[in-house]
């Protein structure tokens, strides 16, 4: 089996004093699964654990998002052990949200449940940010954020996102952030 996505040479690494972002690879599937099937991880995310399918395709759509699009989601290690800490990155959902985020790249975090608290999620998120600005130039970006996820609100906000409108998505209330 291959050990990297063909598009993975077109995935940038991004450095932070303590992280490194970069692309994922076949061998990251073990730490992603076990990421997606966390309930504590998920609970603010769709609410429930992911499947090994769900799993596998959303890191074909990380693939995909790299080579269509030339932005998509890393895989954050920690740099002085090289262990898993989450992921982080840019996405294109098409989601059925209003207001449309047609045209906004979209940024996310999410990350392992023994990795919360010491600031990872805010120094990923201001990595990809810098490396967002670089790149897409001065177009406004979003989040989307389940009300009750204070934390990854404080992150939002932590990084320049504002409160943009409160709407719904997939029938459950969701905060619209934008930068």
């Amino acid at each position: 089996m291959l050990s990297s996505f063909p598009s993975s040479d077109l995935v940038p690494t991004v450095e932070t004093n303590r992280l490194v972002l970069r692309g994922h690879r076949l061998d990251d599937f073990a730490d992603s699964l076990a990421l997606w099937t966390d309930p504590e991880s998920v609970r603010f995310i769709g609410g429930k654990p992911s499947t090994q399918e769900e799993v596998w395709a959303r890191m074909l759509r990380y693939a995909g998002h790299w080579l269509l699009l030339g932005f998509g989601y890393w895989v954050v290690t920690d740099k002085e052990t090289g262990r898993f800490v989450g992921e982080v990155g840019f996405g294109n959902f098409k989601r059925d949200i209003e207001p449309s985020l047609d045209g906004m790249p979209e940024i996310g975090w999410v990350l392992a449940g023994d990795q919360h608290g010491q600031g990872y999620a805010t120094e990923a998120a201001r990595a990809a940010i810098t490396w967002g600005e670089t790149h897409f130039g001065p177009v406004r970006t979003a989040c989307i954020i389940a009300p009750e996820n204070g934390p990854s609100i404080r992150v939002a906000e932590k990084c320049g996102y504002r409160e943009f409108r409160r709407t719904t998505y997939k029938d459950q209330p969701t905060i619209m952030f934008v930068r």
